[in-house]
Formats: structure tokens, C-alpha cells, sequence
């Protein structure tokens, strides 16, 4: 049921109805104000978060805001960061400069990342870490900073429920089965088409556009066809490309081209509007895509230069 202005919880103030965007993460947030009898919360709610599986429409977000609201009171502070200072000390005893970022970040408040956060020449990965586990984190990458007396971007820790393992839409497999889906692939990289020991499996169907059902177990038994099927090895360089295609593709409806070839073996360069964007029937949509399935991709266009 889609709820009306006049069902948003009288203590929410939406700030800002233009939602916020972080392009670079395809993260989208709204500007509130909740107010509780103890005191207040502002900052930016996460609408569109694909790590814990967020993905609100615009005709749910009063809904939802009305749904996570109880969880922000002030009072329930305390409980929450005892529960998660437990949740470092055993699961995470050994990220401790992971932990540090997050030290930071439970402090409350936007944090510049040029002078509050520690020290860290790698300091997204941190953060990306600290995501990973199922933390929301909003971003604001042009926030005036009075003690660098310049814009820099900032990060706030929204201390909603942690999502639980599985609950970030990501896949692990154990390095057995990473072995074992090398050698299925005859460490090659399909890119380059060449054979190369830097090489990784890669999704073949990009994980922007996963939802909280697409995640599947990827069992040390997996068959031969069932990994030919589902992976494809990459360099490092060439995977974090791919993410960068495909968060176009999902933001812009403009579907990637690989070698400055403009060829789709199903489809054209638009995303098909009769698929949807996210989901297990979304993959439909990347079919044809060079990014997709480069093995694929170059015996069609073979075929077609044979002609």
C-alpha cells in the first residue's frame, strides 16, 4: 500500500525531497529530521543501498522512513554500539584497523575523511570493509569542512541494525572452489584472450543489479558447466572496469561497449525497458553485452565478420 505525505510519522521532516546521490557507489539518500521526546537525528537515510539490500521506490519512502524511525531514537544508542563493539571483539578481532574507521564513525556525526578519520592511504577500503559487514554508511562527497576550510567528502555512520551475513548481496566461494573455477576456465583471460596467472573469476552478471534474492551458495561441488555458466576470469584492472560499465549501464540505461565496438549479439545499446533493473530476471537484460560474457560475445561477432 502506498502511503500518502499525511501518513509520514509527525516527528520525521523530510529536509530535502530531492533525493541526494552518491554516483560513483549507486547509492541515493534522503535529507530528514527525526525528532524524539529524548532529542533528534538529522542526516541522510540510505534509499538506494545495494550492500544491505536496500532499494526503495519513491512511492514506499514514506513507508519505509516511517518503518526505521523507532530504530534512530537516541536512547537506543548505548544498546546498539555495545552490541556492536561485542560484534568487533569476537567476529572481528583481527580488522583492528578496520576497526579504527569505525571507532571514528560511531563518534556520530559527518566525518571529513581528510582530517577526523585516521590516517590511511586506503582508507575506502576500510570503508568499503566496514559496508561489507553490513554497516550503512551515507557519503557526501561535497560537504564543507570548517577545519580544512575547504569541501571534502564526508561519511555518516547511520546506527541502523547491522545486516547479517548474506544480507549485503555478495558472494563468497572457498579458495578450493576459487582454484578449481581457474582451472574450469583454463586461467584465461577472457578480456585479453590470453592465458594469465592474474586473472580472477569474475560474475558474469554484475553485481549493481542484485537484489536480496539473487545471491546463491556457490558450493565446493559446483559443476564444470554450472561455473562455465556463471563466471568468467578478469585481471584486477579490467574487473574494476567492468564495475565502472556496468554502474553506468544500470544509472544511464546506456549498455557498455567493449574495443570501441558498438555490437550486441542480443539487443542495442539501450537496456531493454521491458526487463527489470535489479534481480535474478534482470540478467536477461545484460545478455549480448560484451562485459557480459566476452566468450560469447567475440564467437558472435566472429561469426558475423565470416559472413
Amino acid at each position: 500500500m502506498v502511503l500518502s505525505m499525511e501518513e509520514l510519522n509527525e516527528n520525521i521532516t523530510i529536509i530535502e525531497r530531492e533525493r541526494k546521490k552518491h554516483t560513483k557507489a549507486s547509492e541515493e539518500y534522503i535529507h530528514v529530521l527525526f525528532k524524539y521526546d529524548n532529542g533528534s537525528w538529522e542526516g541522510w537515510i540510505p534509499l538506494e543501498y545495494r550492500r544491505t539490500g536496500i532499494s526503495i521506490k519513491p512511492e514506499d519512502e514514506i513507508d519505509y522512513l516511517n518503518q526505521i524511525y523507532p530504530q534512530l531514537n537516541p536512547s537506543n544508542y548505548p544498546t546498539w554500539l555495545n552490541k556492536q563493539k561485542e560484534y568487533w571483539d569476537t567476529e572481528k578481532a583481527g580488522a583492528k584497523t578496520t576497526r579504527e574507521f569505525f571507532d571514528s564513525l560511531s563518534e556520530g556525526g559527518w566525518q571529513c575523511v581528510e582530517c577526523t578519520l585516521p590516517k590511511n592511504r586506503n582508507f575506502a577500503r576500510r570503508i568499503q570493509d566496514i559496508k561489507e559487514f553490513g554497516y550503512t554508511i551515507s557519503t557526501d562527497i561535497n560537504r564543507y569542512c570548517p577545519n580544512c576550510d575547504k569541501n571534502t567528502t564526508h561519511l555518516l555512520l547511520v546506527p541502523l541494525e547491522r545486516a547479517t551475513v548474506g544480507g549485503n548481496g555478495y558472494e563468497t566461494w572457498s579458495p578450493k572452489l576459487r582454484k578449481r573455477i581457474i582451472n574450469v576456465l583454463g586461467n584465461i583471460d577472457i578480456y585479453e584472450n590470453k592465458k594469465c596467472r592474474a586473472c580472477l573469476p569474475d560474475h558474469k552478471f554484475s553485481e549493481i543489479r542484485w537484489d536480496e534474492d539473487t545471491k546463491t551458495e556457490n558450493p565446493d561441488s559446483m559443476t564444470d558447466e554450472e561455473i562455465k555458466s556463471k563466471f568468467q576470469l578478469l585481471t584486477n584492472q579490467r574487473n574494476q572496469e567492468k564495475r565502472e560499465v556496468c554502474r553506468t549501464c544500470y544509472q544511464t540505461g546506456k549498455r557498455g561497449i567493449a574495443f570501441g565496438i558498438p555490437y550486441f549479439y542480443k539487443g542495442d545499446e539501450n537496456w531493454d525497458s521491458e526487463i527489470p533493473e535489479k534481480g535474478k530476471d534482470a540478467e536477461r537484460g545484460c545478455e549480448g553485452c560484451a562485459w557480459y560474457d566476452f566468450a560469447e560475445w567475440r564467437k558472435h561477432l566472429l561469426e558475423v565478420l565470416q559472413k
